[in-house]
């Protein structure tokens, strides 16, 4: 933070006292890293990535997720949910935003860029394949060690799931929670 001017520091100090404001401005700062990851990862020419770029053809997914399996249920978990915006590209990486209630009621959030792969199997064509990387936030103070590399709250998060397209808007997927569960998720597309 040696880069930060007083006025900067003064102003940062005024944010931390809303956690709601924190939070949201983690999660942007967040989301706009990462939609340059998987740009920044490959050496593609000018054209590839302005065709990457154009976005005229993607579409929004609200997505919210009532229900999570822990496997190994314990007194100190809690009811979890989530609530998450993604936008896909038309060539099927997508990046989005969740807001959630950990397991142990922490209000969180990640930040993530990902994939969809659909067509997995010609006699289920309805079956895709997810996986999400990015930056979560939440787990403090004495679960800051129930995620790996945990620093202040910030650790990586990687989601992998496997879905169900009920019709070109709305579809069902389940998210491997690492060795902890699985959660539920329900989404809905709109252009």
């Amino acid at each position: 933070m040696k880069f930060l001017t007083a006025p900067c520091l003064t102003g940062l100090s005024l944010l931390r006292k809303s956690r709601f404001a924190m939070l949201s401005r983690s999660l942007s700062m967040g989301m706009a890293l990462l939609a340059a990851v998987p740009f920044a990862a490959s050496s593609a020419s000018a054209s590839e990535l302005s065709e990457a770029l154009d976005d005229s053809q993607g579409h929004w997914r609200l997505a919210v997720s009532p229900y999570t399996l822990h496997f190994h249920p314990s007194p100190e978990h809690r009811y979890v949910w989530a609530v998450g915006i993604e936008r896909q590209q038309h060539n099927d990486w997508l990046a989005g935003a969740s807001f959630f209630s950990n397991s142990f009621g922490q209000e969180s959030g990640f930040v993530y860029v990902g994939k969809r792969y659909t067509g997995l199997m010609a006699s289920y064509p309805k079956l895709y394949a997810q996986w999400s990387a990015g930056i979560l936030y939440g787990y403090k103070g004495e679960f800051k060690d129930k995620v790996p590399f945990n620093y202040r709250g910030f650790s990586p998060g990687v989601l992998v799931g496997l879905g169900w397209n009920f019709d070109n808007k709305m579809a069902a997927q389940l998210n491997m929670l690492g060795d902890a569960g699985v959660m539920l998720k329900l989404t809905y597309d709109w252009n």
